[in-house]
């Protein structure tokens, strides 16, 4: 929320995978209990040498699962006897008691989903990786680059280093293109507006702004037809996932088994996740549009949105009022605003 560098969003990707890894590992526990013994004394000492002890003399005999836990002792469970059938009633064994619908979602042991080989996988992200290098080093190297290469760059760079999709993707994408002055803030907040009304990703939100970032130029040699933005939009947005995606078919087989790498995934998904807050306070504070603030200003400005936002999420959180109706009553009390302050 206080730092808006573009490059800071992968590296609190990268932290955040980081993170979990650490602490899955336990790397570091051993550090603090020192540093938490030194400061409370060795109360704390004694009462892992009490729970060592525990574990060693008097939980012996008990059953333990596989990490090591014991069970609950058997003194406090109440013993049910257990019910037997009648000898003279006919039972089925237990193993023709399965139907065929309850056979139909067991998974044979030998069934393996696999595309192709990991060195297949690791080859795409490879060459993925090299061409986005590549496009980078022009975008950022070349003079007086193309409109339509500049977008397709841009655009390209918001669809890689986006983890998760969402509302996440609006901030980079208005950084992308209103800041390079393709999109003015009006045209960006309007179109959000729209597409937000629509089935879909958000990612499709980069079609619409392509479309008229590429009517920006400043002469009509750099003009290209709407249609081939969108175009260019699309592919762009959409192709970092895409291959990505492709790539790791392959080395799923061999990743997930990785304890390391499923923790890197968990921290990396709550990253995602906690920066749909900063989307929304960025939204909230250019989600305004007025004659004095033609470039956006924060909704807090005027209360009526603030009505206007509270009954949205009240709606939608408590009332289950789906998500184009609570869009379509933001419009509706859109027009009651302006019908009441207008001159």
């Amino acid at each position: 929320m206080l730092y808006n560098a573009l490059w800071y969003f992968p590296v609190l990707m990268v932290c955040g995978g980081a993170t979990t890894v650490v602490w899955d590992h336990k790397w570091g526990h051993n550090l603090v209990r020192a540093i938490r013994a030194s400061i409370t004394g060795s109360s704390e000492h004694s009462n892992d040498q009490t729970e060592e002890g525990l574990n060693s003399t008097e939980l012996q005999g008990v059953p333990q699962t596989q990490s090591g836990i014991p069970t609950i002792a058997s003194s406090s469970i109440r013993r049910v006897p257990k019910r037997t059938e009648p000898q003279n009633m006919s039972t089925q064994p237990t193993t023709e008691t399965v139907t065929e619908e309850d056979s139909a979602r067991v998974l044979p042991a030998n069934l393996e989903l696999r595309v192709f080989s990991w060195k297949v996988g690791a080859t795409i992200i490879a060459v993925f990786f090299t061409t986005f290098i590549a496009i980078m080093v022009l975008r950022g190297t070349l003079p007086t680059p193309p409109l339509g290469f500049s977008i397709f760059a841009n655009l390209y760079l918001a669809g890689t280093i986006i983890f998760g999709g969402g509302p996440v993707v609006i901030p980079l994408l208005r950084e992308y293109v209103v800041a390079e002055g393709w999109v003015s803030p009006r045209d960006f907040l309007l179109g959000l507006a729209i597409c937000q009304a629509f089935p879909g990703p958000n990612f499709n939100f980069a079609v619409y702004l392509a479309a008229l970032a590429v009517g920006s130029g400043s002469d009509n040699s750099h003009h290209l037809n709407a249609a081939v933005g969108a175009l260019i939009g699309y592919v762009a947005i959409f192709a970092p996932g895409l291959i990505l995606h492709t790539g790791a078919m392959g080395l799923w087989k061999v990743l997930r088994n990785q304890r390391w790498f499923t923790s890197c995934l968990r921290g990396v998904n709550a990253t995602a996740v906690g920066l749909i807050f900063t989307a929304v306070y960025r939204l909230w504070e250019q989600g305004f549009l007025s004659q004095a603030f033609s470039d956006g200003s924060s909704l807090g400005r005027e209360p009526w949105w603030l009505v206007v936002a509270a009954t949205s999420f009240v709606g939608g959180r408590w009332f289950g009022v789906s998500p184009p109706v609570v869009i379509l009553l933001g419009g509706v009390m859109g027009l009651v605003w302006y019908g009441v302050v207008r001159d």
